[in-house]
């Protein structure tokens, strides 16, 4: 028996314990859609970090604003040296179903991230007792905010966020996009993640809807204030202050919140998944190199053996 049948072996059994594990990762059964109409959001705020996000943020905007009644939406301008907040001035002048306004973003403090400093501002001036951290390249079809809504009501949850749609266009996109989705729900399971006895937390950062009064509780965003990735941490933070007994977080996917941020080069992905993944391993290269390896084997190792093995 050759070296690459044993390895195809070791890939076979890795995968059948990937499809009998009782919370089955490997599926995408935590869909969610769009309400069937519009409602009031008057307890809704949503806020936005932008910096340089005058490409994105008007069809942002525009999405909002078929949300529903009386949504809130705090755009926060991380000094941007293009045009994101003339294009909310004039997005504010034409829209009359959403409050939209500009926060000018203050000076960055010693030890913060940018995004989460921009968060930290418009928390200061939210008054409503949900809000949206909405990334400025997410577009949300008509009456998400509703059901995302309606989903923490009814199961009681502090958070509720979901994994949006990647644009897949690119050779590199539709190389790369579907295979990090698909390492992120290996990584996280999205039923473990809503178990109240697991220790598995996260979130999708680019769409979260959270309690506010339990966001302020827990530290938001002082607390972190140099996390990469914030939305993991955040939702760790929020199963841990679970006082109430309750499930507190949803991760769904949907195909009704979508990305409209391109990676037309390798370079531009490759930094956006270095980032979050090697922030994960902790900066470990020991970490770094078996997982290469425990990957290497489970997605490689088969296809070699076919080819190449007895």
């Amino acid at each position: 028996m050759s070296f690459l049948t044993v390895l195809g072996g070791i890939a076979a059994a890795v995968w059948l314990i990937i499809l009998i594990l009782p919370w089955q990762p490997h599926r995408t059964r935590e869909r969610l859609g769009a309400a069937s109409g519009p409602s009031d959001l008057s307890d809704v705020t949503v806020l936005i970090p932008t910096r340089n996000e005058a490409a994105h943020i008007g069809a942002t905007l525009a999405a909002l604003s078929q949300q529903g009644s009386n949504l809130h939406a705090i755009v926060i301008d991380d000094r941007s040296s293009d045009a994101t907040a003339e294009v909310v001035a004039s997005f504010r002048k034409q829209s009359e179903s959403l409050q939209a306004e500009v926060l000018s973003g203050r000076p960055l403090p010693p030890g913060w991230g940018g995004k989460l400093w921009a968060l930290e501002q418009g928390l200061e001036v939210v008054r409503r007792p949900w809000v949206v951290l909405l990334d400025a390249d997410i577009v949300l079809a008509p009456y998400v905010i509703p059901e995302l809504l309606d989903v923490a009501q009814r199961d009681s949850v502090a958070l509720v966020s979901v994994m949006a749609k990647l644009r897949c266009q690119t050779l590199w996109e539709r190389l790369l996009v579907p295979p990090f989705i698909f390492f992120f729900k290996l990584l996280y399971p999205f039923t473990l993640v809503a178990n109240a006895r697991s220790n598995v937390a996260a979130a999708a950062g680019g769409c979260i809807l959270v309690e506010t009064e339990v966001l302020r509780r827990v530290g938001a965003f002082s607390q972190w204030a140099d996390a990469l990735i914030d939305d993991c941490t955040l939702a760790r933070q929020v199963k841990r202050f679970d006082e109430r007994g309750r499930n507190a977080l949803r991760l769904f996917m949907s195909h009704d919140v979508l990305s409209t941020r391109g990676y037309e080069q390798l370079p531009e992905f490759w930094q956006m998944v270095t980032r979050t993944a090697f922030t994960q391993l902790r900066y470990s290269f020991v970490l770094l190199i078996l997982t290469t390896a425990v990957m290497g084997i489970v997605f490689a190792a088969p296809i070699a053996a076919l080819l190449l093995g007895d």
